[in-house]
């Protein structure tokens, strides 16, 4: 199998690229997260359609061309040394068939993103490009940690991250080695079968999720499992699974380890001899800390939790 391909590591002055691939923002939404950039050392380059709005029944950053315009600018760029995400939403499917790697591959960058970039990440792997599933410039309603953009900005650095997490009752005790991949659920669920899925053979799977009725959450699942996904995976990673169930039964973001949506997912997986880890913090919660996609990574539950790069 060919190699992973890592971006070289950012160094002080180095320019970000910062795009909407998906949904529409405010300029307000990203004051912070542009500050941290300059903080850091780096010089936020906004992207032509960062705040363009445009509205098909969906809230979109731009019609797709300015969108896949804007991809294709800021993965082509030269003197670009990654790219960010301003948000999520709903709209880089649409962008997969036109994005282009042809300077992209002479140059890697950090693609750095959550939520609907699964997508996006997922299409970097299949061309054997790592990237960072995490927080987006966009600072959540419900609030983003210090450490969420910090631990981005050590992988830029060209520091692995190492995470120790809490023992969860239905975690299932064993250790895996293997190739990180995953994301968003949905957006893993939405790309089965297609040329942009994740090849799962030997992998380790992380997936979080948001806003999904219960019946949804174990439709996707069920379609896992069909399509033979568990029966290729080392091991299992879960992390938010945020204001999941029917809206009346909606709670609130901060209950974002939501236990009724675990059990589910534990018994979709109960047959399989894979180890599984619940409660990571990744997803569409307060503590987003990042993952590595593409990476390996040893996973080893017992009476903790240990993920290391």
């Amino acid at each position: 199998m060919k190699e992973i391909i890592f971006p070289q590591s950012l160094k002080k002055g180095d320019k970000i690229a910062l795009i909407s691939p998906a949904g529409a923002v405010e300029e307000s939404q990203l004051e912070k997260g542009i500050k941290l950039i300059e903080y850091n050392g780096y010089e936020p380059v906004l992207g032509k359609h960062l705040y363009t709005k445009y509205s098909n029944g969906y809230n979109y950053a731009g019609t797709e061309k300015e969108r896949i315009s804007e991809m294709k600018w800021a993965f082509n760029n030269e003197e670009i040394g990654a790219i960010w995400a301003s948000r999520g939403g709903y709209g880089c499917q649409h962008l997969l068939r036109h994005v282009q790697l042809s300077k992209f591959k002479k140059k890697p960058k950090w693609y750095i993103g959550y939520s609907d970039n699964t997508v996006v990440q997922s299409f970097l792997l299949k061309n054997y490009f790592a990237s960072i599933h995490g927080q987006t410039i966009k600072t959540s309603s419900f609030g983003v940690t210090d450490e969420s953009y910090d631990l981005i900005f050590d992988i830029l650095k060209g520091k692995k991250p190492t995470y120790s997490i809490a023992k969860n009752e239905l975690n299932k005790v064993g250790t895996a080695a293997g190739t990180l991949v995953g994301g968003n659920l949905a957006l893993i669920y939405a790309l089965l079968g297609t040329t942009y899925s994740f090849n799962f053979k030997d992998k380790i799977l992380f997936i979080e999720d948001i806003g999904e009725n219960f019946y949804a959450l174990d439709r996707m699942l069920i379609s896992l499992d069909l399509a033979g996904v568990f029966r290729n995976i080392k091991g299992l990673i879960i992390g938010g699974m945020t204001n999941m169930g029917d809206e009346k039964d909606n709670k609130s973001y901060e209950e974002s380890f939501d236990q009724f949506a675990y059990k589910i997912i534990s018994e979709r997986v109960s047959k399989y001899d894979f180890p599984v880890a619940f409660g990571f913090p990744n997803g569409h919660i307060h503590d987003n800390r990042p993952l590595m996609i593409g990476a390996n990574i040893t996973m080893n539950v017992a009476e903790k939790v240990l993920i290391e790069f």
